[in-house]
């Protein structure tokens, strides 16, 4: 018997014995649904998933002073919160619905203690520890701010460990991987455009989606990087001065435009560029950031020093710039030392 499982649909045993299914989408009010029996369950499922399920705001008509909830109100209207990226608040924003929705939100913020922060951490390591590390830091910025306003004297989120992630991050495309996706999308088409801007300035996709014809002059490619703030000044390469040269202007202001002529948004364009890649025959996991990773690649084969890559790639710190110099120094190496074998 096939099993169809729909995202975010949770059941619940009653009372009576009868089984409830709700939709308990991230950052909205769980919300009940309509037995799977019934003709109208798919129809509510896709009206509240599509975005009718009501939303968690957080009010503070509803909070009891001095809670955890009452907390994130105030947090929300601080100097700290207002200076945050609205990239990185949205971000924010959805975990602190999660957290107000949440039962020990109305818990009083002057008895947190670590095995309270490690709960709500527990609550979302299934997510994933990313989220779990997350969670961890927002909590720990707001509990900073209670000892600013006089809520608290410490910060019992100090000292607990993050969760660790094994996980050898984002994908880098291979050499393979990266002829095959040219040898499907020929120079002049945008799906090319977009490919050599990721690859041959090593930026990501919030920032070549920005890339205008008025960032370029005198050979170089000006780039205020949205994430870092860092101001780069990148050569341009000739495969991707052969894609400029062949765009054609379609009123967007920007190089990369939807089939409407507007700017991507930077989820959009990931969306488009995962549909491209699979075009190509792509395997899963061929990301934008995927190209970013393997210019550095590139540039570490080349001879490119940890501090010349990063002048590149906008990276503030080498660490991550240096696994790929060390990784192609080891081959470079193992190669010498194994040819001296007789």
């Amino acid at each position: 018997m096939t099993i169809i499982r729909l995202k975010y649909v949770h059941k619940f045993p009653g009372r009576n014995g009868k089984t409830r299914y709700y939709l308990r989408k991230p950052g909205h009010k769980q919300a009940k649904l309509p037995d799977p029996s019934s003709p109208d369950f798919y129809a509510e499922y896709l009206r509240l998933l599509n975005g009718d399920a009501p939303k968690i705001e957080v009010q503070k008509s509803k909070t009891i002073e001095g809670s955890l909830l009452d907390l994130i109100v105030q947090w929300k209207t601080s100097h700290k919160y207002k200076t945050i990226k609205q990239s990185t608040k949205q971000v924010y924003d959805r975990l602190l619905n999660r957290i107000a929705a949440m039962d020990c939100a109305q818990g009083a913020v002057k008895h947190m203690a670590p095995q309270n922060i490690r709960f709500i951490m527990r609550q979302y390591e299934e997510a994933g520890p990313t989220t779990a590390n997350r969670i961890l830091s927002i909590l720990s910025m707001m509990l900073d701010y209670a000892i600013d306003i006089g809520w608290r004297d410490d910060n019992p989120a100090v000292g607990i460990k993050r969760l660790q992630i094994k996980s050898k991050g984002l994908h880098s495309w291979s050499d393979a991987e990266i002829e095959k996706y040219q040898s499907h999308w020929p120079t002049g088409t945008k799906q090319r455009l977009a490919f050599a801007l990721l690859l041959y300035t090593g930026q990501r996709r919030s920032d070549v989606v920005r890339m205008r014809p008025e960032d370029v002059s005198g050979g170089s490619i000006k780039v205020t990087q949205q994430k870092t703030g860092a101001k780069l000044d990148i050569p341009i390469h000739p495969k991707l001065q052969a894609e400029l040269n062949a765009w054609q202007d379609v009123g967007a202001g920007t190089f990369l435009a939807t089939e409407y002529g507007k700017p991507f948004s930077v989820n959009g364009f990931y969306n488009n560029f995962s549909e491209w890649c699979q075009e190509a025959g792509l395997p899963k996991g061929c990301s934008p950031h995927g190209l970013r990773k393997a210019a550095a690649r590139l540039l570490a084969e080349a001879g490119c020093t940890t501090h010349q890559i990063a002048s590149i790639t906008g990276h503030k710190t080498l660490s991550e710039v240096e696994r790929y110099t060390r990784a192609v120094e080891q081959k470079r190496l193992a190669q010498e030392a194994m040819i001296k074998i007789e």
